[in-house]
C-alpha cells in the first residue's frame, strides 16, 4: 500500500491564496514521482531533503516531481494576479520554472528556509511568510482576473474582451500577468483542467470531452498527450 500523501486544504483568510498543500512520504517507501501539469497557477513550494523554498511558475507542459523516500513538502498556491507584486517579478517571467525563492527575496528567503526547517507545521509558517509579503507588497490583485477566468471558460477571445469590455489587447496584457501565459493558453489549460476534473469525478471520457468543449473524444486524448504526456488513462489513474 501507498504511504505516500498529496493532501489540500483552504486557505486561511485575508491572503488571496487557492489553497495550501502537503505531500509527505513515508520513510519506508521508494521515491515518488508525481507528475505536474499544467494548471495556470503559481506557487511557492518548501522541501524538507534539500531545505529549498522554490517558486514554481504556471506550466505549459508536464513536470515530473520526485518526492524521496521519507521526504516532506508544503505549498502555497496563488489565486490569479496575486503572485507577480509578491514575487516581485512578471509571472510570465517564472513561466516553465522553477526559481529558487532566495533569486526574488534574498535574505528574507533564506531565513524562510531556516524556520521552516525546524518548524513543526511548516504550511503554517509558509503561509505566514508568504502572506506577510502579500500584505507588504500593497499592490492589490488584479480585480478582473476572476471574471478573466469565468469568461474564457466559455467564450471565444474576442468574445470575452467584450463581455469584460476590454479591448483584445489589454485581455491579453492581463491575462498574461495573472496566468503568465495570454488567453488562448489560458483557456486550452482550463478546458483541460475541466475535462480532468469531469473524469476524476466518474464521468466517462467521452462524455467529459463534450462537457469541457472538445470537439470529441480523440480530441480530449491528442490535448491530454500535448499538456501532460501520458494518456488520459495514466493520468488519471
Amino acid at each position: 500500500m501507498s504511504r505516500s500523501a498529496y493532501r489540500e486544504g483552504p486557505a486561511p483568510e485575508g491572503f488571496g491564496f487557492a489553497c495550501v498543500w502537503t505531500h509527505a512520504r513515508a520513510a519506508g517507501d521508494a521515491p515518488f514521482t508525481q507528475l505536474v501539469v499544467p494548471d495556470g497557477c503559481v506557487d511557492v513550494v518548501w522541501s524538507d531533503w534539500d531545505g529549498q523554498v522554490i517558486v514554481a511558475g504556471p506550466d505549459t507542459g508536464p513536470r515530473p516531481a520526485v518526492v524521496p523516500a521519507g521526504g516532506r513538502m508544503a505549498g502555497v498556491r496563488f489565486r490569479p494576479g496575486l503572485a507577480a507584486p509578491v514575487l516581485g517579478v512578471p509571472v510570465d517571467a517564472v513561466r516553465d520554472g522553477r526559481v529558487p525563492l532566495a533569486e526574488l527575496w534574498g535574505g528574507a528567503a533564506d531565513a524562510l528556509a531556516e524556520r521552516l526547517g525546524s518548524a513543526p507545521d511548516p504550511v503554517e509558517v509558509l503561509v505566514r511568510a508568504v502572506g506577510e509579503r502579500v500584505h507588504a507588497s500593497g499592490v492589490p490583485a488584479d480585480p478582473l482576473a476572476p471574471a478573466l477566468v469565468e469568461a474564457l471558460a466559455g467564450c471565444s477571445v474576442r468574445d470575452a474582451a467584450a463581455r469584460l469590455g476590454v479591448s483584445e489587447r489589454q485581455l491579453r496584457r492581463r491575462a498574461i500577468a495573472a496566468f503568465g501565459y495570454g488567453p488562448k493558453t489560458v483557456q486550452r489549460v482550463l478546458r483541460f483542467q475541466r475535462a480532468l476534473r469531469l473524469v476524476r469525478a466518474g464521468v466517462p471520457a467521452a462524455e467529459a470531452a463534450f462537457a469541457a468543449g472538445y470537439a470529441d473524444q480523440a480530441h480530449l486524448a491528442h490535448e491530454v498527450r500535448a499538456l501532460a504526456g501520458v494518456t488520459l488513462g495514466e493520468l488519471v489513474g
